[in-house]
């Protein structure tokens, strides 16, 4: 069944992680989930999360290090200060997804991002405030448990929007939430569900 725990070799895994392209299978084995305490690492993955609304994820992961490359290896202080003509210069750039406002808001959201870093000594601490400083441990059975947004989406979500950043729907925000392990929504029987917890 689509919903079910898929088993692969030894392990079982959530069903998305086991489709035919193997580079959904490492993400999902490596990074998705995992607590993330990194203030790069978060911007990246708001970069890349806000470059897959309406498209893929697996269209943003071929893309991965075209973005790397694109925007200064995820280094928000960086990203900060590219100009007009930088950011113009990516249109043309077949390493990442050609869309203008995408590619303008990752500035817009840096410099919000570096003052939300002021602000609370750091990224991290202020976006895991929002789910009580440690991870929400959901107990998702099939891939039809797993909501698209959450009360705690919701309220990072309009609170990023207030502090300036696009691209930050609740949608995508969850998505964010799940991919830095802010809430672990690996199905129960997979592999990486205690790893997560």
């Amino acid at each position: 069944m689509k919903n079910m725990p898929k088993k692969t070799k030894d392990r079982i895994r959530c069903p998305w992680g086991v489709m035919d392209k193997p580079v959904y299978a490492r993400y999902h084995d490596t990074e998705w989930g995992m607590p993330v305490r990194d203030d790069r690492k978060h911007f990246e993955f708001l970069i890349l999360e806000g470059a897959q609304a309406g498209l893929s994820w697996y269209t943003i992961l071929c893309r991965r290090e075209g973005y790397r490359k694109a925007f200064r290896d995820f280094d928000p202080r960086k990203v900060a200060v590219m100009t007009d003509g930088e950011l113009e210069k990516l249109m043309s750039d077949p390493g990442i997804i050609r869309n203008r406002l995408k590619i303008f808001s990752a500035r817009k959201n840096a410099r919000a991002f570096l003052a939300i870093q002021k602000e609370f000594g750091s990224f991290d601490g202020y976006i895991w405030s929002f789910v009580g400083g440690k991870p929400i441990v959901n107990r998702r059975r099939t891939m039809k448990d797993i909501p698209v947004t959450s009360q705690e989406s919701d309220a990072l979500s309009k609170d990023l929007k207030k502090r300036g950043m696009s691209f930050v729907g609740s949608t995508i925000i969850y998505a964010h939430m799940q991919a830095t392990g802010l809430v672990n929504d690996h199905l129960t029987t997979c592999w990486r569900y205690r790893e997560c917890s």
